[in-house]
């Protein structure tokens, strides 16, 4: 459509591989840097991981924290943005939106408005009394997290930002809450942060059975009225950037070390 953005729509997950999961996105973000790949969102299903942040990591419990993740089933992994630990699971879908910037820095709060807004509105569509806002006592708290009624958390957000580009990236709960609360309770604890479990909810505790294919339908739709949409690849390029990044994403051992991040201009925001 002229005049419209295009939006490549990548659905490429990584089952087992959660540092290269992260790994990846921060390929794709790169990529958008330096104006080899457009404006692109991926948006698939994850798999059982604690996503864990810098911030984390300098806690100290944090060793701890990673042998609750495992206790629970669930891997561990260094994620791209500030906050604090988040959990995603196969009933959940994770999305990151790495848009080319002049000024990254100063888009930082309508990134995280725009996204909140259009979580809101898909959401909506399904018959969630959908809501931006921070809920008291939840996981990863944020002003531009979504909720359900001003009660139970079901999107977070979180940033980076790094010399021209942005990335957006969170997690969007469908169904079985539970298995958010299960490894978040030990894992916040560890980590010395309150969390009340009431406060996490999923979209299936707000209009019942509801499947992952529907909530992605939503959120594209939302999308398509304002974005040329197009199906997008995971290049050979991209893997391979995204392999040499996978070492400072890996949490290998539940010692509190983790491989440091080749240096990069960047900066980590939550929402």
């Amino acid at each position: 459509m002229r005049g419209v953005p295009l939006l490549e729509v990548i659905d490429t997950a990584f089952p087992g591989r959660a540092a290269f999961d992260v790994a990846v996105s921060r390929a794709v973000l790169r990529e958008v840097a330096t104006g080899k790949r457009p404006e692109t969102l991926r948006l698939y299903r994850p798999d059982d991981v604690v996503a864990f942040s810098t911030t984390d990591l300098r806690r100290a419990g944090f060793a701890r924290a990673v042998r609750a993740a495992h206790g629970a089933g669930f891997d561990a992994a260094l994620r791209l943005a500030g906050g604090r630990a988040a959990v995603f699971h196969t009933e959940t879908i994770a999305f990151a939106w790495c848009t080319p910037e002049t000024d990254e820095r100063s888009g930082i709060r309508a990134r995280f408005a725009r996204t909140a807004d259009w979580v809101v509105r898909a959401l909506l569509r399904l018959g969630v009394d959908a809501r931006v806002g921070e809920v008291p006592g939840a996981y990863c708290p944020g002003d531009f997290s979504v909720n359900a009624g001003g009660r139970r958390k079901l999107m977070g957000v979180g940033q980076r930002i790094v010399r021209g580009a942005a990335h957006t990236g969170g997690v969007i709960v469908v169904g079985a809450s539970a298995r958010v609360r299960e490894p978040l309770e030990p894992v916040y604890a560890a980590l010395g942060f309150e969390y009340d479990p009431a406060s996490t909810g999923a979209v299936e505790d707000e209009v019942g059975p509801v499947s992952l294919a529907a909530v992605r339908d939503a959120l594209l739709t939302e999308l398509a009225g304002e974005r040329e949409i197009r199906a997008g690849v995971l290049h050979p390029a991209t893997l391979e950037q995204a392999a040499r990044f996978e070492p400072s994403h890996r949490i290998p051992n539940a010692s509190g070390h983790s491989a440091r991040s080749e240096a990069e201009p960047s900066e980590d925001r939550k929402g």
